[in-house]
């Protein structure tokens, strides 16, 4: 992690100093949020807000490598602030974002500053008691990208389960999400739950880390349909309308923002035999299959850092290339495009072999309604026909947890 530089400590603490104490995130009503205008500052650099927070405290840290205040990372902006952090817990790749997908982690002790590092995607995904002790807030700073299964949320759903269990304030530092501009795909069936589906939202559920630890908090989603003390730090200058480029990538096959506005249409794909571009360099923008040898495009999966292991790896792969498309135009499509999947399997030539035997797109989709329309023949405008009403549903109650303009 690098070191905080002069000037930029004294900024921050010109900041802390003349800024006025947070209120609670929880129990601010949008209206009260800032006027948009100016330069987008995300939680983690409104300083001002949470600082006096943590006067006298020791805090626990759920970071990974996007948790940033500017070009300085949150554990060496707080530690050179003097306050004392007591534990660094991880999500899946963690703690700086180079392990592969679905890889568990060990814990560690931090080489830099000694601090112990604790995975929640290891042995565990939830803080234990022993992890706890000591600790007097839980922070939570970690870039989402506004996918149900994608694990960071599953994450903070288990430090706020931690939080009600043992009395600590969990406080959100909120991120723009990059596809927080549309809520769209099937709903989670509950029977289906899993890391990678914890709560009843949609596959794109249209919400900031912040307001969606608002709407579980809310909606009774943690374990006994307990609540924990929340507070939830807001971003300066945004709207749900805000194109937000991520500056530090958020996982290894996510390297850039095509592949994150693809990733709800494309890692659809995990659930299948068809490559979804791991092991490349283009990861969920290229997809195919070595039996395919039809589309516009060939590739071979490699082992590399983050995709140690990729489907099909050392063959040629025949299928599609979407680099050409512009991210801007896939992010103004505002939903998930079905036509690569379903037209794939269409096009597959063994249509027995198309799904993982486990049927992982289950757990991905939610249910085992995706499969089974797939499977009978359904057209990709019908089966996003099916989403609609449990959407419309949804959406109702997403209102209640937006801490920002829909535009």
């Amino acid at each position: 992690m690098a070191k905080v530089h002069l000037f930029v400590l004294i900024a921050i603490l010109f900041q802390w100093n003349c800024g006025n104490q947070a209120v609670k995130a929880s129990d601010r009503p949008l209206e009260t949020q800032p006027p948009v205008g100016g330069s987008l500052l995300t939680g983690a650099e409104r300083m001002e807000e949470y600082l006096p927070l943590l006067e006298g405290k020791k805090v626990s840290l759920v970071v990974n490598q996007t948790s940033m205040v500017g070009n300085t990372h949150l554990v060496d902006t707080l530690l050179a602030l003097g306050i004392r952090i007591q534990t660094i817990f991880s999500p899946e790749h963690g703690f700086r974002g180079e392990a592969d997908a679905g890889q568990k982690i060990a814990d560690s002790r931090d080489p830099e500053t000694g601090i112990q590092l604790i995975s929640l995607y290891g042995a565990k995904h939830k803080p234990a008691p022993e992890d706890l002790k000591g600790t007097d807030l839980l922070i939570f700073d970690i870039q989402d990208v506004g996918v149900r299964f994608y694990t960071y949320i599953s994450t903070l759903h288990f430090v706020m389960e931690a939080g009600a269990e043992h009395h600590l304030p969990v406080m959100v530092l909120d991120r723009p999400n990059p596809n927080g501009h549309y809520v769209d795909g099937p709903m989670l069936d509950t029977a289906y739950r899993s890391f990678v589906a914890m709560d009843p939202v949609p596959v794109v559920y249209g919400l900031t880390i912040g307001e969606y630890a608002r709407m579980v908090n809310g909606e009774g989603w943690l374990a006994g349909g307990e609540k924990c003390d929340l507070t939830v730090i807001p971003c300066l200058n945004y709207t749900h309308q805000t194109a937000y480029e991520l500056p530090v990538k958020p996982s290894p096959n996510l390297p850039n923002m095509r592949a994150i506005y693809l990733y709800p249409s494309t890692c659809f794909f995990e659930g299948t035999t068809v490559s979804e571009g791991r092991g490349t360099s283009q990861q969920f923008q290229v997809y195919g299959h070595p039996d395919f040898k039809g589309g516009d495009h060939v590739f071979l999966p490699q082992a590399k850092p983050g995709a140690m292991n990729p489907k099909h790896k050392g063959q040629l792969c025949y299928g599609y290339d979407l680099t050409k498309l512009d991210p801007d135009s896939i992010r103004a499509e505002k939903k998930i495009n079905l036509h690569y999947l379903v037209d794939f399997y269409r096009e597959f030539p063994d249509k027995d072999k198309f799904f993982l035997p486990s049927n992982y797109i289950d757990k991905l989709a939610g249910g085992t309604a995706l499969r089974e329309q797939i499977l009978a023949g359904r057209t990709a405008d019908e089966i996003r026909a099916s989403w609609q009403k449990d959407l419309e549903a949804y959406k109702a109650v997403r209102k209640k947890y937006l801490l920002y303009p829909e535009s």
